[in-house]
């Protein structure tokens, strides 16, 4: 296979138009999702001017998070509570002396279910926040408390958004969410004049170079542990796969099958192999499986056609999502470990690639052309067991490479529908669609802890 054939083949995604099956994205998100007011909070002291930054980080998490219907701040009362004890009960209250209550937040126009509150300040080199999450439809303040905590963070931006992530991600966590704090996005760039591998923050902030061999570096794939990252690299002439360790920045042995090319390497669930496409046997491109240093190959597939983009179900640990050229266009199929039971789960029309599991093991993320114009790509789920599809994306573009974020609500992909080729992120129905990166070409994403 050449370089060139290679890169199209790992490049192609997209789905087409089917019929809507709701189900598989409620499936995902739920249903009706309660309403959240989160009153901008005041600061003191050196915290005053950081307080935008607090307050602008805090809405977005809880925001981007999908749980909540954000209450719009326009129909916020003027009266915001700082702390509990701001609560003053209606009978309490005169014409000339008004205080906030919990019917401020929970009767129209704001209709809140739950309230987001508080305030902060400096001490000792540090940003003090104090923090409440209260159900405004309780009777009294007494019953009203979810969440009543202190953060503490750096007086810095930094350290305001420090505080502001784990406040939100308090609140995610009571409504059996999972915040997206110490979660990191891999992905390739060309900004710095080759394709070296990158990682950022879920929200696109503090993008930092990994690799540095001034060539082709792409496909990355990071260990469900988030301890390592396995890509495939020119450096060394035909595409190979190396490993790199997280955490002391050192490329780690992996012996490499004789083959001209080894490539899309993904972990098992365990963390302790990989799945990639070599073609080992001097002629096709198929499914292998190694040790995380190479040793114990095993060759899982045997087609005659290419066969690569291997992802095993997080759940089961023994179904296989992989990219064949078996039936004609490549297509998504689906086979046991042992290169067993394969069937093919798209219908076999257009060009089909960039299987990704969801953490729940039984819905694939995916690219398809069916139904578009050679080359429009759009992002698709799919129900395995039912194959009911449901469209993420519609008519913007080139979409690929989509993988799921931890907690199984939110999807970072690649697009062109600005242009180049950039980093993006949504929610699993869709919505919520946040550009993460700019600077040069980016693409082939993926989510790790």
């Amino acid at each position: 296979m050449t370089k060139k054939l290679l890169l199209l083949t790992c490049a192609i995604a997209g789905l087409g138009l089917m019929i809507r099956a709701q189900d598989v994205v409620l499936k995902i998100v739920g249903g009706e999702k309660p309403s959240i007011a989160v009153a901008d909070f005041r600061g003191a002291g050196a915290a005053a001017p950081l307080m935008n930054v607090f307050n602008q980080t805090l809405f977005a998490d809880i925001e981007d998070s999908g749980l909540f219907k954000m209450a719009a701040k326009s129909m916020y009362p003027l009266q915001v509570p700082q702390q509990p004890s701001d609560f003053q009960p209606l009978a309490a209250q005169t014409p000339t002396r008004k205080a906030p209550w919990l019917t401020d937040w929970s009767s129209p126009p704001v209709s809140a279910k739950y309230l987001a509150f508080g305030y902060a300040a400096s001490q000792n080199d540090q940003i003090v926040l104090s923090g409440w999450l209260f159900d405004v439809q309780q009777a009294d303040v007494t019953g009203a408390q979810l969440i009543g905590k202190r953060y503490f963070g750096p007086v810095s931006e930094a350290g305001a958004r420090k505080v502001a992530h784990e406040f939100a991600a308090d609140i995610i966590a009571k409504f059996g969410g999972e915040s997206m704090l110490g979660s990191h996005i891999y992905f390739v760039s060309d900004r710095t004049g080759n394709k070296e591998i990158w990682s950022m923050e879920p929200d696109g902030s503090n993008q930092k170079r990994l690799t540095f061999y001034n060539s082709i570096t792409t496909m990355p794939s990071v260990s469900p542990d988030g301890t390592k990252l396995a890509f495939t690299t020119f450096a060394k002439g035909n595409p190979g796969i190396f490993i790199l360790s997280l955490e002391t920045g050192r490329q780690l042995l992996f012996v490499n099958p004789k083959a001209s090319l080894n490539a899309t390497a993904s972990f098992t669930p365990d963390g302790k192999s990989v799945l990639f496409g070599s073609s080992a046997d001097g002629r096709y491109t198929n499914i292998y499986m190694a040790n995380t240093d190479g040793g114990n190959l095993q060759r899982i597939s045997r087609s005659l056609k290419i066969e690569l983009e291997p992802k095993v179900n997080p759940k089961t640990g023994n179904e296989v999502a992989f990219v064949s050229g078996r039936s004609g266009p490549q297509q998504i199929w689906k086979m046991n470990i042992d290169g067993t039971s394969a069937e093919m789960l798209t219908t076999g029309e257009g060009d089909a690639s960039n299987p990704a599991w969801h953490p729940n093991g039984e819905i694939i993320a995916f690219s398809w052309t069916r139904g578009f114009s050679p080359g429009n790509f759009n992002i698709f789920l799919m129900d395995v067991a039912s194959r009911r599809v449901d469209q993420l994306t519609h008519g913007a573009g080139k979409n690929e490479n989509p993988n799921w974020a931890p907690d199984g609500r939110h999807l970072v992909f690649a697009s062109n529908r600005k242009g180049s080729m950039q980093i993006f992120t949504m929610l699993a129905d869709g919505t919520h669609v946040q550009q993460l990166t700019t600077q040069g070409r980016n693409e082939m994403p993926i989510w790790g802890k």
